[in-house]
């Protein structure tokens, strides 16, 4: 919590670190506290930041895995007053500068009033915690900042010669420091800055006898001409849309993003009566999945509307266009059974694979419904000519023999596309959790297509046209 001492904050960083390298799987430490000077990374002294690199797979215990190893750290790692964020850091640095929430779940409450916000996060704090899938939740404390405030009193200072730049002067140097010079080792170049000893500096009774030389030369305590306290603060002011806010950082386990979000929000809206003039957004990479979703739900419709309009332009009825496109529900199927059986959520990079399953399953029953047509021109003569009883059984062998020519092609076709996706779904390399979510549809998927391809459209395209020369006839 904001308040923490440099001190304190190295001794718990050093704890943690302690701890998480006792872990097997792990291979290396770095923890980090407080920001680097940048101005990409706006990190209070409450923040830490922990790399871990981990060993080689083949090094693990038997039976862990990335998740069981997250569980396992947030089980160990439990310091009063800290809570966890276990996240991948090339990802979170990105979310970061996008959204400035590192976790997958933010809340961010902006108001006129620091505090009146800082009350509202700790309200949504135990009412979050209690959501299922909640693995830690933290309020950002933006008003809870500890300050030394040196008030100069202007009359005492005029008495010794001195004026308020003296005075600001003589504290930023010697508590603060000042750069004297700069020291170069090779192509590096490091700032000298001189100030007082740490012990001399340490409390606020301390900084009341540091030294100020008047300009008569005298030597007096810095308490002869002003008022040192220690007051509460923001320890950083931050806003959006011109508006104050705090934010709430939000990890969880075990769920999707979406039921999550859906859930916590209807636990917040139950529990927390907002003052007027005070608002809550929901951020992270729910606001991702949020635009995507916005995304596809405009794209989806138009390329479904494509993919009729090309459908007809080729079979010109919309008979068989309908048939075709019954292949994509059927091939979703496979798609959903995969996906729950290997536990994924639906997410962005499952809408990929879906949208992709989708245009393999439709080329397909394109290619089945062609031959299906060729193979029935083909006895169309001899089936105007035989007697109306014999038009079934014509009818049954020209769909049989277009059938059969597309086993194979079919076959390989679906073959060849699970083959090549097999490495992605067995793959354990980076970036392969986005890939398998993507791969796992459809490989599902185009087992059903296949089943659907060589079973259900021929015997439907059997009865459809059955009919309908007989109806002809």
């Amino acid at each position: 919590l904001p308040g923490i001492s440099i001190g304190k904050a190295r001794q718990i960083l050093q704890q943690t670190d302690k701890i998480i390298k006792t872990f097997p799987e792990v291979e290396s430490v770095f923890g980090k506290v407080g920001r680097a000077e940048t101005a990409t990374d706006p990190a209070p002294l409450t923040m830490i930041e922990t790399v871990i690199k981990l060993k080689p797979r083949s090094e693990w215990r038997d039976g862990m895995t990335t998740d069981k190893l997250k569980q396992e750290l947030n089980t160990q790692v439990k310091i009063p007053g800290v809570t966890n964020a276990w996240v991948m850091p090339i990802k979170t640095r990105i979310d970061m500068l996008a959204t400035g929430i590192k976790t997958p779940v933010g809340i961010k409450v902006s108001g006129p009033d620091l505090q009146e916000i800082q009350r509202i996060g700790e309200q949504i704090e135990p009412t979050l915690d209690k959501v299922e899938g909640t693995s830690s939740v933290y309020s950002e404390r933006v008003a809870g900042g500890r300050y030394i405030n040196v008030d100069i009193d202007r009359e005492k200072a005029a008495r010794f010669g001195l004026n308020i730049a003296d005075v600001q002067e003589m504290v930023s140097s010697a508590i603060g420091g000042m750069n004297v010079t700069q020291t170069i080792e090779g192509l590096e170049r490091y700032p000298v800055n001189l100030r007082y000893p740490q012990e001399y500096r340490d409390s606020p009774a301390k900084l009341e006898l540091l030294p100020i030389v008047t300009p008569t030369g005298a030597h007096i305590p810095l308490s002869d001409v002003a008022n040192i306290t220690v007051v509460d603060g923001p320890p950083a002011i931050k806003s959006e849309n011109a508006r104050l806010t705090g934010w709430i950082f939000v990890d969880i386990v075990g769920r999707d993003l979406g039921s999550y979000v859906k859930d916590a929000q209807r636990a917040v809206s139950e529990n927390i009566k907002l003052p007027p003039g005070y608002s809550l957004s929901w951020s992270g990479q729910y606001e991702y999945m949020e635009r995507a979703k916005e995304k596809l739900n405009s794209i989806i419709p138009i390329v479904i509307s494509l993919i009729v309009l090309l459908l007809y332009f080729n079979f010109h009825r919309f008979s068989e266009v309908l048939l075709i496109l019954s292949t994509l529900p059927l091939a979703l199927v496979g798609g959903i059974w995969l996906l729950y059986f290997l536990g994924y959520n639906l997410s962005v990079a499952v809408g990929v694979g879906f949208i992709a399953l989708g245009g393999v399953s439709i080329e397909l029953g394109v290619l089945m419904v062609v031959y299906l047509n060729q193979s029935l021109e083909k006895h169309r003569k001899a089936i105007n000519q035989n007697n109306p009883p014999s038009v079934d059984s014509l009818v049954k062998e020209s769909i049989i023999e277009g059938a059969l020519l597309r086993i194979r092609p079919i076959t390989m076709t679906v073959t060849a596309t699970i083959a090549g996706l097999l490495p992605i779904m067995l793959g354990t390399g980076t970036g392969s959790e986005v890939m398998r979510r993507i791969a796992a549809p459809m490989v599902g998927g185009l087992f059903s297509s296949i089943i659907l391809a060589l079973v259900v459209i021929p015997a439907v395209f059997l009865v459809w046209k059955r009919n309908a020369i007989k109806i002809t006839n």
